[in-house]
């Protein structure tokens, strides 16, 4: 018995070097493959909108600046506490994550704001329309997973 033990933990020491990122998991390939996708596409728009949120808090003015300054730190803040959870989630299913702003470019669905000046209330209807659009993605997200049940 113990022969055998030692059989199978020096194959799955030689399986982890040769795929040093491979993660125990009881999901299917396909399950894993599905899923993964779908949480970097998740991943990509939290990066998007949490940036985009960030950049019209760096450049909100006018009369109601310090109220809006103060709500899109807040919702940035929100926003960039949702990357860890989701990239680890990935992770733990076995899949890997975005890897770079070129990486989150490709993959995200929320259009970047570049202009040089937005009116604040054009900021804060472009973001609610972000946000309905994350909702979606977390919702298709829901339901990849569900298929995998």
């Amino acid at each position: 018995m113990a022969k055998k033990l030692n059989a199978k933990t020096t194959k799955a020491a030689k399986t982890l070097r040769k795929r040093p990122l491979a993660t125990p998991t009881d999901l299917a390939a396909a399950a894993t493959r599905d899923i993964s996708a779908v949480l970097n596409q998740v991943l990509a728009d939290v990066f998007a909108l949490y940036l985009k949120t960030k950049n019209f808090h760096w450049h909100v003015s006018g009369p109601h600046f310090r109220d809006y300054h103060l709500l899109l730190d807040e919702q940035g803040d929100q926003l960039f506490a949702m990357t860890d959870p989701i990239a680890e989630r990935i992770r733990k299913i076995g899949g890997t994550t975005l890897r770079s702003i070129g990486h989150i470019a490709r993959t995200q669905r929320i259009a970047d704001n570049d202009a040089d000046y937005v009116q604040p209330l054009d900021m804060l209807a472009e973001l609610r329309e972000d946000n309905k659009t994350l909702a979606a993605t977390l919702r298709e997200a829901h339901n990849v997973t569900d298929e995998h049940r």
